[in-house]
């Protein structure tokens, strides 16, 4: 009879947590805008780049997203476009924004 309290003390600090866990969309999507990301990116459609949804299930289930997101985002690789040009892919700005975009993308 002890584990229904103990189970329920657990249910009520996963419920508080989750909320810390959420990505505010509407902060991920101004930096998106205000960056220029939109401008080649979109989230259900691939513009010159790959929609969030794509990079989102490039991303499923591996352990080091964010890192790799990290990363690409603030390293300013060249990417290589559809057509076969390469250009560099500009980094985020708005680094304090950069945790919450990151979940932005990844759950799309």
């Amino acid at each position: 009879m002890k584990v229904l309290p103990l189970l329920s003390t657990a249910v009520a600090a996963l419920a508080f947590s989750l909320p810390a866990m959420a990505q505010d969309a509407d902060a991920a999507k101004k930096v998106l805008k205000a960056d220029g990301c939109t401008k080649c990116h979109a989230v259900d459609k691939s513009k010159k780049g790959p929609s969030y949804q794509k990079v989102a299930a490039k991303y499923k289930g591996k352990a080091d997203a964010e890192a790799k997101l990290t990363e690409f985002l603030t390293k300013s690789p060249k990417v290589k476009m559809d057509d076969g040009s390469e250009e560099e892919h500009k980094a985020v700005k708005n680094k304090d924004q950069l945790p919450n975009l990151i979940k932005f993308i990844l759950a799309q």
